[in-house]
Order: structure tokens, then sequence, then C-alpha cells
């Protein structure tokens, strides 16, 4: 008796030939692509911010950097306008203070209008911006520790804020990433950076809440908390004290600090469609200081 024909369960529509046929690893690329998507990011003049600008273009998406500096760091920023033109895609700066609400408003507006037209709509953010300061906490001025909530926690929360209208009026289901840090969940040894820290759990509250009020509309919400990155601000604190970085190592599992670029791909994950079943939840990525007294 002749054996069984097989028969497929997966039948191609009759337009598409075999010879088109998408293989398997171009599914798998698009759950981390931002193709014909326009992301926001700010505290995107340098540092970690302009290092995630690369990221979301290495993912196909545009960029818009946002940052209160009168413009990004020469070096970085000619790197991603070269990528972005290598790749065909967009990237723009605009100054402006995050904090400063009616203006943010029209940025954003702005931004959303113009992502629309070159036919990448705005689809998310992510708030990078961010500022630290080292004293003691019994000799924490008031007025700076309203600083650092004012920029890091206010800030954070009109770039979410701002990033969802957006979604909502213009029907789109994006993602809001909110860089928080690992050090919203622990004191870190060595650093009296109380106002920072309180900052960051905020942060990671605040995601919790945006994720819980916003999902009905299909928009995700989470964070990302970093370890020690060697950037501007942690070298700065460094500066300030010799033996910070001895503490800082002892509690580095992989025998390093982060780099920005350790970022990248987390951040872009949070964005893109393969994380779209993660809401309310924190990425945290820090080399392994926290599982470890």
């Amino acid at each position: 008796m002749a054996p069984a024909a097989i028969v497929s369960d997966i039948s191609l529509p009759a337009s598409i030939p075999e010879s088109k046929v998408t293989p398997a690893n171009a599914s798998h690329a698009a759950k981390f692509s931002l193709s014909n998507k326009t992301i926001v990011i700010t505290g995107g003049g340098r540092g970690l911010g302009i290092t995630l600008a690369s990221a979301v273009l290495e993912a196909g998406g545009n960029v818009v950097c946002l940052d209160v500096l009168p413009e990004p760091s020469k070096k970085e920023y000619a790197a991603l306008q070269q990528t972005a033109t290598e790749s065909g895609l967009l990237v723009s700066y605009r100054n402006c203070d995050i904090t400063d609400e009616i203006r943010f408003e029209e940025v954003m507006k702005n931004i959303a209008a113009e992502a629309a037209s070159t036919g990448a709509p705005f689809y998310g953010a992510i708030a990078c911006a961010g500022i630290q300061q080292k004293i003691p906490a019994v000799d924490y001025p008031a007025a700076d520790f309203e600083r650092i909530l004012k920029v890091n926690v206010t800030g954070t929360f009109l770039t979410a804020k701002y990033a969802a209208k957006i979604m909502i009026e213009s029907g789109v289901q994006g993602s809001i990433v909110m860089i928080a840090s690992m050090s919203g969940q622990i004191a870190n040894r060595g650093l009296t950076c109380s106002a920072y820290n309180t900052s960051k759990a905020a942060v990671q509250q605040m995601c919790r809440s945006f994720a819980q009020e916003w999902g009905q509309y299909g928009i995700r919400v989470n964070t990302l908390s970093p370890g020690y990155i060697r950037t501007a601000m942690l070298d700065g604190l460094l500066a300030t004290d010799s033996t910070l970085s001895d503490i800082f190592m002892a509690g580095a599992m992989l025998n390093r600090l982060g780099a920005p670029d350790d970022f990248k791909a987390p951040a872009v994950f949070l964005l893109a469609p393969g994380s779209s079943f993660m809401t309310g939840a924190d990425l945290r990525v820090d080399g392994g200081h926290c599982a470890s007294a």
C-alpha cells in the first residue's frame, strides 16, 4: 500500500509565490524592529540618551533627541547623523527643558505632526533625562532636593503624559520606557544620594500607575533600571571620591561597570513588538549588583 500523502495545514495565499515567502528569521527580526516608527528621547543630547538614540536608528526607527543643552555632543551627534543618512532614516535635535510644561507640550505636538507627515508616526518615548547630586542627607538643602525631583520625577511624568496623550489621540498602541535605576530599589554603598534614590523609586511606582491607567489604550509603560554606567555623570561622582571605584567594583559580578552600549538592546526590546505583553514592569540591568549583599 502506498504511504498516505502528507497534508500540510499551512497554505500560502495564491497571490504570494513560494519564492517570496518571508524567511523565519525575518519574523524574529520584526519583533525587535522599530521600522516606520518615530521615537522621542529626552536627555538625548549626550551620554546614555544619545546612545539609546543610536539604538533606535539601528532598529530602523526615526528618532528625535530632546535636551536642555543648547546643542548635543558634536561627536556623538555626528555619528547619529551618519547612521541615519546611511540607513535612510531621520534624526533631529531640539533644545527643550522638560520641566517647562507649556514649551514641552508644544514641542511634542510639533514632533507628532512632523512624524505623521513622514509616514513614520510617533510611537514611543524614552524618558532618559535625569540629574544626580551627592550630598549627605543631614546637609541636603531643600531647594536642591526639590530640583532633583523636578527633573527626575516631574520631567519624567510630563514626558510620559504627553507621549500618552499623542498616542491616545492618534490611536497608536505604543510604548513608553522610563529610565529608572537600581538605586530605586537599593541604597548604594558609598553614595549619599538620597534625593536621586528617592526620585528613581518614584519613577518605578509612576510606571506601575501609568501602566494601570493606559493599558486600556494598548499603551505599554515599563522602566529600565541600569546599574553603574560609565557616563559623564558617574565619572563626575568618581572624581569627587577616589574610594567609590573600589566600592562599586566590589559588587560587580562581571568584573566591570556598565557601558552605555549595554543598554541599547534592553531599550529596543522594551519599545519593540517583542515585549508586547510586558507593561508595568521594571527591567533591571545592573551587572548583578543587586543579586548579592
